[in-house]
């Protein structure tokens, strides 16, 4: 179908409660839009006062925009809108046009006119468009339960006319909230933790601990396919690859058995600190659930985060496996973060770690390493590498 008179008319949620900083987030909606479109062919994206308009190209793939703002932060939902002259005749056609192609027994139309001077009131415009294409298709009229809903919106110059509204992710532009790294292992949990901060506006970047030649590069690999699928909403993304096997050597060898998971978590804490700054991120996040292993306990995460000096973020605190897999599958990271692999984490793992270590205890084990040392090895072997989604053409 020839677009020229078609376009996407897109309406957010929490951004229009933002008061005087609205146009702010607004204007952020509309930059990751056009980021979120790169490559289709589409004439503009236009910012009104409560709503953003994608204007189409006379060949624009409608297949490829939908999926595209489908991933778009901040988006409440959106329509494909028609776009109709003033009177009865234009508005018949592009009614019967916008339910081309559709599989349907039932429909009803409404009618929203904000012109008062339009010679018809809402009812009146309703009937008569839907008698139309009740005659021009051989549906029924059903006002409680129809298949398809034709909405007619009359204003001071024009006629929209839609019936698709799809539903849209919702949250908040990307970036609107600042900067946060995320502590990505390459397991279910830490990229839907990253997932629900991009989705409050937070722009992520990421870090990863490996710790070959003692585990295999799945995990390296993985990291970055995880990143790349969060990438369709956080857009371009950097990773911080943090070689890890050597401090945990000397953690095994310089500490007590039951302590070195706590401490590999402490000294990650600190690493990623550190590149917090080099990154500009205000905050870290992990995919830690209380009580869902050892390390977690409350007692533990307390004694973890005690040496950390900017706020850790923890999205998935209180949720359940359960809970934290089904959105997983929902984001589509379950299948990568389910393949095999090991983890640096669970590498020279005690029997019995400690589930209740406090902060005395990890104070105390620590004095037996130089920590300032094994941050400073562990910053000048890291890797940066930039990711971005590939999308299906």
């Amino acid at each position: 179908m020839d677009n020229t008179h078609r376009f996407y008319c897109i309406h957010y949620a929490e951004v229009g409660l933002k008061g005087k900083n609205r146009a702010y987030f607004e204007k952020k909606l509309v930059k990751n839009i056009k980021l979120s479109l790169q490559g289709t062919k589409y004439t503009e994206v236009k910012r009104l006062h409560d709503r953003i308009l994608v204007l189409l190209d006379q060949s624009t793939d409608i297949s490829a925009i939908e999926q595209r703002l489908r991933g778009v932060m901040g988006i409440a939902h959106f329509e494909l809108v028609n776009l109709s002259d003033k009177n009865m005749a234009a508005i018949k056609e592009m009614s019967l046009k916008s339910i081309e192609g559709k599989d349907f027994q039932s429909l009803k139309v409404e009618t929203k006119r904000s012109d008062k001077n339009f010679p018809l009131t809402s009812p009146e415009i309703s009937k008569e468009i839907g008698g139309h294409l009740i005659q021009k298709t051989g549906c029924q009229a059903d006002m409680h339960n129809p298949d398809v809903t034709v909405r007619i919106d009359v204003s001071r110059h024009d006629v929209y006319i839609y019936s698709d509204k799809q539903t849209g992710i919702g949250g908040l532009p990307v970036g609107v909230s600042g900067k946060v790294l995320v502590m990505l292992s390459g397991g279910i949990d830490s990229p839907v933790a990253a997932w629900r901060m991009i989705k409050r506006g937070a722009k992520a970047v990421f870090i990863h601990f490996f710790s070959y030649p003692y585990t295999d590069k799945a995990s390296l690999e993985k990291v970055m396919e995880l990143a790349r699928i969060l990438s369709e909403s956080n857009y371009r993304s950097t990773v911080y690859l943090i070689p890890f096997a050597d401090l945990q050597q000397i953690i095994v060898s310089e500490t007590p058995a039951p302590f070195r998971v706590l401490l590999y978590r402490r000294l990650m804490t600190r690493i990623a600190e550190r590149v917090a700054i080099l990154a500009d991120a205000e905050a870290l996040v992990t995919g830690e659930s209380l009580a869902q292993v050892a390390s977690q306990t409350l007692t533990n995460l307390r004694s973890i985060e005690s040496i950390a000096e900017i706020p850790i973020l923890r999205p998935l605190i209180g949720d359940d496996k359960a809970d934290i897999i089904e959105k997983a599958q929902q984001i589509g990271t379950f299948d990568v973060s389910t393949l095999p692999h090991q983890d640096c984490c669970s590498l020279f793992v005690p029997k019995h770690p400690a589930t209740r270590a406090s902060v005395e205890d990890l104070d105390n084990a620590e004095k037996a390493l130089d920590i300032s040392f094994l941050v400073e090895k562990a910053i000048q072997g890291m890797e940066k590498r930039i990711v971005c989604f590939d999308y299906e053409y």
